[in-house]
């Protein structure tokens, strides 16, 4: 990882994702064999018609049918409330065949999506949306940390990129992205900044990072001429025209490492959604010894 190299590490999620599904297609097929042919359900929750959510849920159901889990798809109206909505994430708990409940994001504006996140089951909240998950997370205890800010971290390790001891800068504090990913990081033993669209002299502190992660949601506003050479870069944004948080083209020939957008995190996510729902069944199985 050294900064002279002329070539930077592509840090490739899609080629790391497709590793994982295969092992965890082993691991389903296995557990299907312990429960005589049960299938473990992913339950995925869709208030409205956004496209871009309609996406993503469709793109987690094929991914669980790639492992051999099953996918249950809960489409909901625009109009839904936060009662309604409470009501179908308890049925979903209650479920014994339901080992993860994902609530796609951004709900209608009328919901809490708040309290409703808070009410999934934490064994069941695979993709680590709960007050209680992050905290548990923070602290080092087990809990299934948010889907992509997880995937950031294995997506670094599985590339030896080093952690511990560097000065990480991550840009954005939404609670399933830049937060939790500055908690996993310092947890990692990194020196964390977080800094967000309103820090000042924000490009500055950019330039002191050795690992800079852009979680703003913003389309390039973090600017390459403020990233120094020989950072490791990971971008979690991803925009319309395959662009993310980060000006990428300007940073590719002096950065160490860096994730593609897109193919870097993204991919990630949805790879560390269904570990971890394959996770919690193993650990639903050995408990219960079935499903239903």
């Amino acid at each position: 990882m050294s900064s002279q190299s002329n070539t930077p590490l592509i840090l490739d999620g899609k080629a790391l994702s497709n590793q994982i599904e295969l092992e965890l297609a082993g691991r389903v097929q296995a557990l299907r064999q312990k429960l005589d042919g049960m299938v473990p359900v992913l339950a995925t929750i869709l208030v409205g018609g956004d496209p871009s959510s309609a996406t993503y849920v469709r793109m987690k159901g094929k991914a669980c049918e790639r492992v051999g889990l099953e996918s249950r798809r809960v489409e909901l109206p625009e109009e839904t409330t936060t009662a309604e909505l409470l009501s179908e994430i308890t049925k979903l708990n209650e479920d014994p065949r339901v080992c993860g409940i994902l609530l796609q994001h951004p709900v209608p504006s009328q919901i809490d999506e708040r309290a409703c996140f808070n009410h999934i089951d934490l064994a069941k909240d695979v993709d680590g949306v709960t007050v209680l998950g992050f905290g548990r997370m923070s602290m080092g205890e087990a809990a299934y940390g948010s889907a992509t800010p997880a995937g950031i971290m294995r997506l670094l390790s599985h590339y030896r990129v080093p952690v511990e001891g560097k000065h990480a800068v991550v840009i954005g504090r939404s609670p399933i992205l830049g937060k939790p990913v500055a908690m996993m990081l310092l947890n990692a033993n990194a020196t964390v900044t977080i800094c967000h669209s309103k820090t000042q002299n924000l490009s500055e502190i950019v330039k002191t990072a050795d690992i800079v992660v852009g979680a703003v949601g913003r389309p390039e506003f973090i600017k390459g001429e403020w990233i120094k050479d020989g950072a490791v870069v990971v971008d979690a944004g991803y925009h319309q025209g395959g662009i993310g948080d980060i000006e990428l083209s300007a940073v590719i020939d002096k950065c160490s490492a860096y994730t593609p957008v897109p193919g870097g995190v993204g991919p990630m996510t949805i790879a560390t959604l269904i570990a971890q729902t394959v996770e919690a069944a193993e650990k639903l199985a050995v408990k219960t010894g079935r499903f239903g």
